[in-house]
């Protein structure tokens, strides 16, 4: 089996929850060695559940290191000395006091490469910047849900997860310069930054993003979610050929460009509306698929888990969803998640 392509680089981890540790996670999953740094009270998704902590951080190595003492910052330096890079999920003040910057270790190793993630960057203040708040905070909240009811969430850690892959690529291309050097990276600028097009229209034409019945796409239609006559289907229509293709199978004429289905969005929705109600959504998935057609009835996450059985990885006792990135050749080794301080510092208890 073909080694990972980050094995041999060492990685330190300083943090809590989700963002940082998600991170460092897509890193071990390539090869690198992920070391945790925790506090004597571990990180504290330890404190969620242990399916909660395994999901975050299966194949790493855990050290207790007291970072408030004098002894936790020597040991801090050694640790430094030998690695390639550190990411810390932390507010400011935190990575500052800690000396967990680039500035603070470079004494050490000046080819370390300092990772800050924090909510809104590393010299702007510890206001609170969990998910949710960063989601309201960028406007991604005011774009969801239905127009006619108050805004709502994903359901889901987005803001967390996309700033740790953010992180993640931050991390490696500053490794692959070959300088050590300061990255920084936060929740609020990464959530900006995917509402791209949304962001785009409005600063260069003055369109204001609304929110959208069904979550339409605010330029192709149709392309959101329709109900049928069981369930509901995601559509996405984006240029005339899928929609030549569905339309012969719905049963519809008309609306051939995509300027006119833009222009005349309430009848094109009005009839596709009456036209999916004659099938169910699953029926609509396997008759659309077929044809090249983008659609998908709306599942569950077990029944999503179901339909994926390789996506599905071992780590010790846990079930988890396996790495996203596929390496022809490479097999991650799905460790598992490491007990408090088992790689050193306080005593392991089972």
């Amino acid at each position: 089996m073909t080694a990972g392509p980050l094995e041999g680089i060492r990685i330190l981890e300083v943090g809590h929850i989700l963002a940082g540790p998600y991170a460092t996670m897509m890193l071990a999953d390539l090869g690198a060695e992920v070391t945790k740094i925790e506090p004597p009270s571990g990180d504290l998704s330890r404190q969620v559940s242990d399916a909660y902590f395994a999901s975050l951080n299966r194949g790493k190595r855990s050290i207790c290191v007291d970072l408030t003492t004098t002894e936790g910052q020597a040991r801090l330096g050694e640790l430094a000395a030998e690695s390639h890079a550190l990411l810390v999920n932390l507010k400011p003040s935190a990575i500052h006091r800690y000396g967990l910057t680039y500035d603070a270790l470079r004494r050490w190793n000046d080819k370390i490469v300092c990772v800050a993630l924090t909510g809104y960057g590393l010299d702007e203040g510890d206001d609170p910047a969990f998910d949710y708040v960063i989601q309201a905070v960028t406007g991604v909240a005011a774009l969801t849900g239905d127009p006619a009811g108050p805004p709502t969430l994903p359901g889901y850690s987005a803001a967390d997860n996309s700033t740790g892959l953010a992180a993640a690529l931050g991390l490696l291309a500053q490794i692959i310069s070959g300088r050590g050097g300061q990255v920084e990276v936060s929740l609020r600028d990464v959530m900006l930054s995917q509402l791209n097009y949304r962001a785009s229209a409005y600063l260069n034409e003055g369109t204001e993003p609304r929110r959208m019945p069904f979550g339409a796409h605010p330029y192709y239609v149709p392309a959101q979610l329709f109900p049928t006559a069981e369930g509901h289907l995601a559509l996405f229509i984006t240029h005339d050929g899928f929609w030549r293709k569905f339309a012969a199978e719905a049963g519809i004429e008309g609306f051939p460009t995509m300027a006119e289905r833009a222009e005349r969005r309430d009848e094109v929705l009005a009839v596709v509306t009456a036209a999916l109600a004659a099938d169910s959504a699953t029926g609509w998935e396997f008759r659309l698929r077929p044809l090249g057609v983008p659609a998908a009835a709306v599942r569950s996450l077990p029944d999503a888990l179901a339909a994926t059985p390789e996506m599905i990885a071992t780590a010790g006792d846990f079930r988890l969803v396996g790495s996203p990135i596929r390496v022809a050749g490479f097999d991650p080794d799905y460790g598992p998640p490491p007990r408090l301080g088992e790689h050193g510092g306080l005593p392991v208890h089972s």
